[in-house]
């Protein structure tokens, strides 16, 4: 499967703790990309958006919705938005080449897992769905957790798709597939929220308004709310729904004070907003600067988000994720070595060779960028473990995993960059003799990835009950810095 998008709905907003523990359980899946968090007080609601390739999405989602599931109590929950559960709603988005038809089947995937793992009742809409009556989402959370709660394990038409029909404080999980949405909301210069329902009426899908719109009309921070998801911003653009909103609101004699986009946007839905305000007729896309300026030339290939990311100033990623990427920037001088080499005429008697070499240096390359990834993943899932309320009965066991597997991942690191040396010293020797010293570059590269590999595997081995783990660490870092300091200066004394 390919790369998805999730957009999770938790019922909280108003404590930060919680929602951060939520994040960082999210984060800590290796290959997943933290897109957006959003809370609201009001409504007592956080969207958090994150992508990846759908086996680490459906893993973060399962982690989130545990982690949600020991902190969050529906019988004390109180907001403006409608919500059946703790994790509310789990919906999966195919992004590139991802079919619909995989998200089903994740959805369906994590939505089993959910209920047989964490006895959470779930049901299954949108694309996923598997009954017609549960394809909209307002349908299935119709009167909201106090009625579930009353009629499930009673009411035939309550019988979840997965997990036990049994209401707990968790309440139930919504999981879907679905295209991407656009929550949108606009406020009105009034505190009538009764207009603001009416509006919503109006437009609507439902209520005979437009075909890809919900709405529901609410009173927020004292002011009326049109609460929207635009669930096909190409079928029903933002702006139509703009003007219709505009017009039905003249009826009461009341105006737009304000807009607001809950989550991410797709830029395409707020360009074909611009073209239609200030008349585009011959608008071209690449028009946009900064699209121009992001799109890939010979000029123009640092990955700045990549820097800004270690300046941050946050925990991750860190010493150990940047070994990892000297390690794959090492890999990928070795591949521009071997590139520059098979191509010529006049190492046609090495290529066999230096193709084999390109395949091993082009896999190591790939194993370390993920690596880099993992890396960070591993730190957070300690600071998700070091969270968990010290009562609970796997915490020491999570801890003890946790710790373990921070241990694991630079020692990967470690000896995906020490096996680097032999490639680069066949390159540097049989490789195109102007890119040597290319391949030399490398080596010092794959020196400090071993090392700072290293270093990170010996920080936490302080935090290693076990003392028979702790000297087998020892002495697998004792063994690559050997190889390291062996590989480099056989390299550099060509």
């Amino acid at each position: 499967m390919g790369l998805v998008e999730s957009i999770m709905n938790f019922s909280e907003g108003r404590r930060s703790e919680v929602v951060h523990a939520i994040r960082d359980a999210i984060t800590a899946v290796a290959g997943v990309q933290l897109l957006d968090v959003q809370s609201d007080a009001d409504h007592n609601r956080t969207v958090i958006s994150f992508a990846g390739e759908a086996e680490a999405v459906g893993e973060a989602a399962f982690q989130a919705t545990r982690t949600a599931q020991g902190l969050i109590n529906l019988d004390e929950h109180r907001g403006e938005h409608p919500r059946i559960g703790a994790t509310d709603v789990v919906p999966f988005v195919p992004l590139g080449q991802t079919s619909m038809k995989q998200c089903v089947a994740l959805a369906r995937n994590v939505g089993k897992r959910i209920g047989d793992e964490l006895g959470i009742a779930v049901y299954l809409y949108e694309e996923a769905a598997t009954r017609p009556e549960r394809q909209n989402l307002a349908d299935v959370r119709k009167g909201e957790y106090e009625a579930w709660r009353k009629a499930v394990g009673v009411a035939a038409a309550r019988e979840p798709d997965f997990g036990p029909a049994v209401a707990t404080p968790a309440g139930a999980t919504v999981v879907g597939a679905r295209q991407p949405l656009i929550a949108y909301n606009i406020y009105l210069n009034t505190t009538d929220v009764e207009i603001a329902k009416k509006i919503a009426k109006s437009i609507r899908y439902l209520g005979g308004g437009l075909r890809y719109v919900k709405a529901l009309g609410l009173l927020v921070d004292g002011r009326a709310q049109i609460s929207m998801n635009l669930v096909n911003f190409r079928g029903t653009p933002i702006h139509r729904v703009q003007e219709l909103v505009r017009a039905e609101a003249m009826r009461y004699g009341v105006t737009i004070s304000e807009g607001e986009v809950i989550g991410l946007v797709p830029q395409d839905a707020l360009f074909d907003a611009a073209e239609h305000y200030l008349q585009l007729n011959h608008f071209r896309r690449d028009q946009v600067l900064e699209a121009k300026l992001a799109a890939p030339s010979g000029d123009n290939w640092l990955p700045n988000n990549t820097l800004q990311a270690f300046a941050a100033g946050t925990p991750t990623p860190g010493g150990g994720s940047a070994a990892a990427l000297a390690g794959a920037l090492a890999g990928s001088l070795g591949q521009m070595v071997a590139n520059l080499t098979v191509s010529r005429k006049k190492y046609a008697a090495v290529k066999p060779i230096i193709a084999a070499a390109l395949e091993r240096v082009s896999e190591a390359t790939t194993n370390l960028g993920k690596l880099a990834l993992a890396d960070s993943a591993a730190f957070n899932a300690i600071s998700v473990a070091r969270k968990l309320p010290d009562d609970q009965a796997d915490r020491e066991q999570q801890m003890a995993a946790a710790m373990l597997h921070a241990c694991e991942i630079p020692l990967q690191v470690a000896q995906q960059a020490a096996n680097l040396f032999a490639d680069l010293q066949l390159l540097a020797t049989q490789g195109n003799v102007n890119a040597r010293t290319d391949a030399q570059v490398g080596g010092y590269l794959a020196y400090a990835a071993v090392n700072g590999a290293c270093l990170n595997v010996l920080v936490n081995l302080g935090d290693l009950s076990d003392s028979q783990q702790r000297d087998e660490f020892s002495a697998k870092v004792a063994t690559l810095r050997k190889q390291a300091e062996q590989g480099l200066q056989q390299l550099v004394t060509l």
